[in-house]
């Protein structure tokens, strides 16, 4: 395995399977932004989500998916052209995975791809690990979802940001409050069902606990986009907070706990949660109404 890929699986733990393939789909991740800041892709989107959080701002939570918005909507956009860039930089540091589109009926604003590789071929090829291995089923593999918003809401504002692995590159990155904003969205619209998503809390206790204000125009922009019921693009920080505290007085935390837990280095962070806890920090909630 090349060197820098050595490097860069160091960093993570790997005495189990399954911390083996998240050390692989880790680096898989930052060497495919490589790949499409090689391609000019970040001319065209920006880099927000869960992943670029982790990457540009420390969240100490594994995340999956690497998502992207266009600067400007564009329905001519296809994510297919850019997927190939992808591939290419992964076989240069010695990975063989392949991209794939998904099809969707209808046609959606959110644009979907992968890349996928074996996951036992990847763990003898990055760990040289044969036992390992043998405890993966030959058919399994490891996945990273790349999705591209191509026609986003406005008012979110950008910054360029450098990243050093696997080696030196630029990218765009959604702002921290911006970040947030799109955070504020998932937590109070996303449909979680039977399925709460604890991983969006924990982000919201991320952004809050480092005092991070979030963008109220671009979050006002984006519950208006999805239809939230009562948005309206003047909405006040306090109407966001009460919105909030009303969200919070619904969640199943057992449920939440039980979806983030394996995605996070010290599960008794989350011993605290509750409606008391929750309603409590939205009061330290701040907004950059630029």
């Amino acid at each position: 395995m090349n060197g820098v890929v050595d490097q860069m699986l160091a960093r993570w733990k790997r005495a189990t399977a399954d911390d083996q393939k998240k050390a692989i789909k880790r680096t898989v991740q930052e060497i495919a932004l490589r790949g499409l800041s090689r391609a000019g892709f970040f001319q065209k989107a920006a880099f927000y989500g869960g992943t670029a959080l982790r990457i540009f701002y420390d969240l100490d939570r594994f995340s999956e998916d690497l998502d992207f918005s266009l600067l400007e909507s564009d329905p001519n956009f296809r994510l297919a052209d850019w997927l190939p860039s992808v591939e290419e930089e992964l076989r240069r540091y010695g990975f063989r995975f392949k991209s794939e589109i998904k099809v969707k009926s209808p046609p959606s604003a959110i644009q979907t791809g992968f890349v996928k590789g074996n996951a036992r071929e990847h763990i003898l090829i990055c760990y040289a690990d044969e036992k390992t291995a043998r405890s993966v089923a030959g058919t399994e593999t490891i996945k990273v979802k790349i999705e591209v918003d191509v026609a986003p809401p406005p008012y979110a504002r950008f910054e360029r940001r450098f990243a050093l692995l696997p080696i030196p590159y630029e990218i765009t990155l959604y702002d921290a409050p911006s970040l947030f904003a799109g955070k504020l969205h998932a937590v109070t619209h996303r449909a979680w069902k039977n399925r709460v998503k604890g991983r969006d809390l924990f982000d919201y206790v991320f952004y809050v606990s480092r005092r991070i204000p979030f963008n109220l125009k671009h979050l006002n922009a984006r519950l208006v986009a999805s239809s939230f019921d009562g948005a309206r693009e003047d909405a006040t920080l306090e109407e966001v907070k009460d919105i909030l505290r009303r969200r919070f007085e619904t969640i199943d935390y057992r449920q939440a706990k039980d979806d983030v837990a394996p995605f996070v280095d010290d599960p008794a962070s989350l011993d605290v949660w509750s409606k008391e806890f929750f309603i409590a920090i939205t009061e330290n909630l701040t907004a950059d109404s630029k």
